[in-house]
């Protein structure tokens, strides 16, 4: 598919975007659009599928057009390394990449992933010494929770993956990082469930309601429980959570924390996190 942007790009317009498969349920061009309508910035920010196999030509058309930057999702987060001019020291860590800045003409890729993943932990004050951690996937959104976990005193990382190369590669990574990663199969993770203090969901189960692989009744009480899936807000996997009494986490935190750092990279200027937040959620507010 060549995407045809040549018209969009012919004001002054500076204009970003995401490309994935799925975007259709991104809410990052409400959230970005009204941090830059709230500045008075002359930005906009659109969405474009992009199905795996057309992300080169993709971003030879965005370098074509001038886009000023954009943001990337699954399941583009690791294979748009091979597109990039250059990296920043943490995506260079995590070995993925959620936003691309237009530098000049020149493709910088950063992670911003990490922050906006530990960010509602540290606001929740969580104590990560000696916990152990169950991480369902071991893609793009796992490698940078990966990197954002280093120098925590955690116990151990169980990776929980369908496929084993994805889960013994990130394994390594967390390893070279001074983590205690091991590999499991995703059809053990509700065992292995029960027994940890966090379990994180980097997979896109629960984007289309679907049953979460965890019941309440393998989720510990006082359990953290993050699901990165931000539409529906609360997946079934966080009402499973919630029944059990767990704490929980959601997706939406990290989005707007991760999305606040993309537009601070690309404007330079301190994102407006209340302007973001209110695009998320209009006049009903966040769940309880």
């Amino acid at each position: 598919m060549v995407l045809h942007w040549a018209k969009i790009m012919r004001s002054e317009v500076k204009t970003y975007c995401i490309i994935g498969d799925p975007v259709k349920h991104s809410l990052s061009p409400s959230m970005q659009n009204a941090a830059f309508n709230f500045l008075g910035l002359n930005c906009s920010y659109l969405s474009f599928r992009v199905p795996r196999g057309e992300l080169k030509e993709s971003i030879e058309s965005l370098r074509a057009v001038g886009f000023a930057g954009f943001n990337v999702t699954i399941p583009h987060k690791v294979d748009i390394l091979n597109y990039l001019d250059e990296l920043d020291p943490v995506a260079k860590l995590a070995g993925a990449i959620n936003t691309v800045n237009n530098i000049h003409g020149r493709f910088k890729g950063y992670n911003t992933d990490v922050a906006g993943f530990i960010e509602p932990l540290h606001t929740r004050n969580v104590n990560f010494n000696g916990i152990k951690i169950l991480l369902l996937g071991a893609g793009g959104s796992a490698r940078a929770v990966i990197v954002a976990l280093q120098n925590k005193q955690i116990s151990k990382i169980i990776i929980a993956t369908r496929g084993h190369e994805k889960a013994r590669e990130l394994v390594k990574i967390g390893s070279s990082m001074g983590l205690s990663c091991e590999a499991a199969s995703i059809d053990s993770a509700q065992d292995l469930a029960i027994s940890s203090d966090m379990i994180v969901n980097t997979t896109p189960l629960g984007m289309n309601d679907e049953q979460s692989i965890i019941d309440h009744e393998h989720i510990a009480k006082g359990t953290v429980v993050y699901d990165i899936v931000y539409r529906p807000i609360l997946t079934n996997l966080l009402e499973n959570a919630k029944y059990a009494g767990a704490n929980i986490v959601y997706g939406y935190e990290m989005l707007l924390q991760q999305g606040a750092k993309s537009f601070e990279i690309w404007t330079g200027m301190r994102a407006p996190l209340e302007a973001m937040r209110k695009a998320l959620f209009g006049l009903f507010g966040e769940p309880g």
